[in-house]
């Protein structure tokens, strides 16, 4: 469909103000001096693998500045199936950090089975501010290790758009050092706690019982539709465990489109993580950005709160900022609280504002990336950058 202000484009001169445009469109139509159509979206359901890429540089508040080249593949295998989707992206930053995550997501003939994996490896020197809301920027100092995850799951269909399924997570840390803390450290205090040591290695090791009611169309960038997964995850000693502990995990979403006219989306985001009982290992307490995709509290550098409990709430507004859908834009807001150590308590609450930029990189996929500036509280504020949607 033709967008009013380029209704002479059907005589074939220019292609940049079609509707539904995205980059690879941009560059075709300029590549082929204007004379090439954009790709038609009226029949995407297809086996074909639907590719974005971008290579970047950036900076974050975790990162610094940082060179990364992030992909994701989005496909079908049957037309009566949800969209497959696949991540991975390798950064390394001016901290000496590695990332280098690996997500599925896929979907069977007539959405009988979902089959979820996160695969990763990390060498992540980080800021740790302790444990609690109480802490401050200054509190910060860097603890180093390196991290290894190995999450899959298997879902199968129990009724329309619902799923129930087993899994199992492994977390493995080693090289474990705190950089330069000054005085006895919460991770010390808990570390000692919890095993009478301080350790250079860290197991989490369980299986999980999962829940999923999935009504999204695209799991990509949603525009309607409701997600709720549930994750409980008993670590037992039999499993590696140096003592047994159990988790919690509920991440709900709902995305409301406005109007049928337009893009714009209301969209809502819950993600709580519970300890049921026992101690989990310091660098598997729930924290911020501790969420699969680490976009939990824009607004505030990874790991900035810490705690045996977290609640989070968070809401954004997506909206087009051009007739051709190729710029849109979102303002969004959210809250975080974290348990209190050792009285396990919710004291304080963090909030977090912003907005930030769309650009559409696949219209078949509906990939867009995403640049978003947050705000936090004590001065906390930066840049966050996604390829796709943060929720």
């Amino acid at each position: 469909m033709l967008s009013s202000i380029d209704a002479t484009a059907q005589k074939g001169e220019k292609y940049y103000f079609y509707d539904n445009n995205d980059l690879i469109d941009i560059a075709t139509s300029w590549l082929h001096g204007g004379k090439t159509k954009p790709r038609d979206t009226s029949a995407t359901k297809s086996s074909k693998l639907r590719i974005s890429g971008v290579p970047a540089a950036g900076y974050t508040l975790q990162t610094g500045f940082a060179a990364l080249v992030s992909a994701n593949a989005a496909f079908y295998t049957s037309p009566d199936a949800k969209t497959s989707s696949a991540l991975t992206s390798f950064t390394y930053t001016a901290r000496n950090q590695i990332i280098f995550p690996f997500q599925t997501s896929i979907w069977t003939k007539g959405n009988k089975y979902n089959i979820v994996g996160d695969w990763r490896y990390l060498y992540f020197p980080s800021y740790t501010y302790g444990l609690g809301g109480y802490s401050t920027l200054s509190d910060g100092y860097l603890i180093n290790y390196s991290a290894a995850r190995i999450h899959q799951t298997l879902l199968r269909k129990v009724r329309e758009n619902m799923y129930a399924g087993v899994g199992y997570n492994l977390d493995y840390f080693w090289n474990i050092k705190e950089l330069n803390p000054s005085g006895q450290t919460d991770f010390q205090k808990y570390e000692q706690a919890s095993n009478g040591v301080i350790g250079k290695t860290e197991v989490a090791s369980g299986i999980t019982l999962n829940f999923l009611y999935d009504s999204r169309e695209n799991s990509i960038n949603a525009e309607s539709g409701e997600f709720i997964n549930v994750i409980y995850r008993p670590n037992l000693v039999a499993f590696g465990n140096s003592a047994t502990w159990r988790s919690l995990v509920f991440d709900v979403r709902k995305y409301i489109k406005i109007s049928k006219s337009s893009d714009n989306v209301l969209a809502f985001w819950s993600y709580d993580w519970l300890t049921v009982n026992g101690k989990p290992p310091y660098l598997m307490l729930p924290n911020t950005g501790s969420d699969p995709y680490s976009n939990t509290g824009r607004g505030y550098i990874q790991g900035r709160y810490r705690g045996n409990n977290m609640i989070y709430l968070e809401g954004e507004y997506r909206f087009s900022l051009t007739p051709n859908g190729l710029i849109g834009g979102v303002v969004f807001a959210n809250a975080e609280s974290f348990t209190e150590y050792p009285n396990n308590k919710f004291e304080t609450v963090a909030p977090g504002w912003g907005m930030g930029l769309r650009v559409k990189l696949n219209k078949l996929s509906r990939t867009n990336l995403a640049i978003d500036y947050g705000f936090g509280l004590g001065g906390s504020q930066g840049l966050f950058v996604n390829l796709g949607e943060v929720f």
